[in-house]
């Protein structure tokens, strides 16, 4: 059962209307006779308002009960993108477009011999030796017109005065307009290598010389801790499930995304096609031997998280309309397609999935929809799929 505003509001009328008869009841018991009328119908009035407090109450407890169930699994799974930034062999940076340090991990604060709170708001230049820092300020404005992931190496300087040879795996980041918004940075010392310094472009196709699995829609796709899918084609649903045993939904891997057991810290954590899918197997130990590798995954990995992060901020939402509201952006944004009468969801969700994704009953998803229908913020196309208008 689902109690909006509308519920409340008359609730409150019909208690208040009681109240008031209570009121004059009491007032009047002792000096004027007992109106035969007013007593059984204030006792119905009282009962009618109980229950109406009764079954708020269990929907709310039950509400709050799922949304902390929620919020616990999904700030597991942040915690755990978090850590593979922070405990990852390599050092790696986020800087803005200017080569500003936002973020820093570990392996680079050791590998420059500067505390990590430190690293932060300092250009990257500031580390690349005095003879290089010229041709890096030009590889700095020509990587953001750059869509491909490219490596650089050249001499960099720790704070003690060291010198050492860096490789340097460039990948940009983009806003949905294709606009630089931030630049990430993989390094690792190889001067035992003695590499000249030399500027490089390269394209990582994970999906070339791959084995491709396919998998039929619902069909559950086997996890194993030393590999990570890659999604090739179609769409995969990521859940786990509660004490209840209610299904939650807690990502979804579209293409060019990747997924897998050694990503989450969740015990119970199941993938399955949510359309036909082409997946991509890739070993854990190849992805720790290839620095380019690495850089391939890296946004890929902090993609998974975003979404994770909107996971955790839709079920924190106490209404159930703005939680569905919400969710329908995400799925907007991730897997939508332009059509004319808006933006297609490229999947079909039945109402149970939406239900799932926003904490709430099937009948709550089916009357919002229902409304959001009538205020034409939604419609369906001929396969049943949600088009969200403008």
């Amino acid at each position: 059962m689902e109690i909006d505003k509308l519920e409340i509001d008359k609730f409150i009328q019909r208690v208040q209307g009681m109240y008031g008869r209570l009121a004059n009841l009491y007032q009047n018991y002792g000096s004027a006779p007992l109106v035969p009328e007013i007593l059984p119908q204030t006792l119905v009035e009282l009962g009618s308002a109980s229950e109406i407090v009764k079954l708020a109450t269990q929907e709310l407890s039950q509400q709050n009960e799922e949304l902390i169930q929620t919020r616990h699994l999904l700030e597991a799974e942040r915690q755990r993108y978090q850590d593979l930034f922070e405990f990852a062999p390599d050092a790696y940076l986020v800087t803005d477009t200017l080569g500003v340090i936002r973020e820093a991990n570990r392996a680079a604060a050791e590998l420059v011999n500067v505390p990590q709170q430190r690293l932060l708001g300092k250009p990257i230049i500031n580390y690349v030796g005095l003879e290089d820092r010229q041709s890096f300020r030009s590889y700095l404005f020509q990587v953001q017109h750059s869509k491909k992931v490219s490596e650089i190496v050249l001499c960099c300087q720790k704070r003690s005065g060291e010198f050492f040879e860096a490789a340097m795996t460039v990948g940009v980041q983009r806003d949905r307009q294709g606009t630089p918004v931030a630049i990430r940075w993989l390094i690792r010392d190889i001067s035992d290598r003695k590499l000249p310094a030399t500027f490089f472009n390269n394209d990582c196709n994970l999906s070339q010389g791959r084995l491709k699995h396919k998998y039929s829609k619902a069909e559950t796709i086997p996890l194993n801790p030393n590999t990570i899918w890659y999604v090739h084609q179609g769409l995969v649903k990521l859940s786990t499930h509660c004490e209840t045993g209610e299904e939650v939904l807690i990502g979804l891997a579209g293409e060019d995304m990747v997924f897998g057991s050694s990503m989450t810290a969740l015990h119970t954590y199941q993938a399955s096609a949510f359309s036909n899918v082409e997946l991509v197997s890739i070993s854990l130990v190849e992805i720790s031997a290839s620095p380019t590798l690495c850089t391939t995954l890296f946004p890929k990995i902090n993609q998974r998280l975003r979404q994770t992060e909107y996971f955790l901020a839709i079920s924190g939402r106490k209404r159930v309309k703005d939680r569905f509201y919400h969710l329908l952006q995400l799925l907007k944004r991730e897997i939508g397609e332009p059509v004319a009468e808006g933006t297609r969801l490229k999947a079909r969700f039945t109402h149970e999935d939406l239900a799932s994704a926003c904490c709430t009953t099937r009948v709550t998803i089916t009357r919002l929809i229902g409304k959001l229908q009538q205020q034409g913020t939604i419609c369906f196309d001929s396969r049943h799929h949600i088009i969200i208008r403008e």
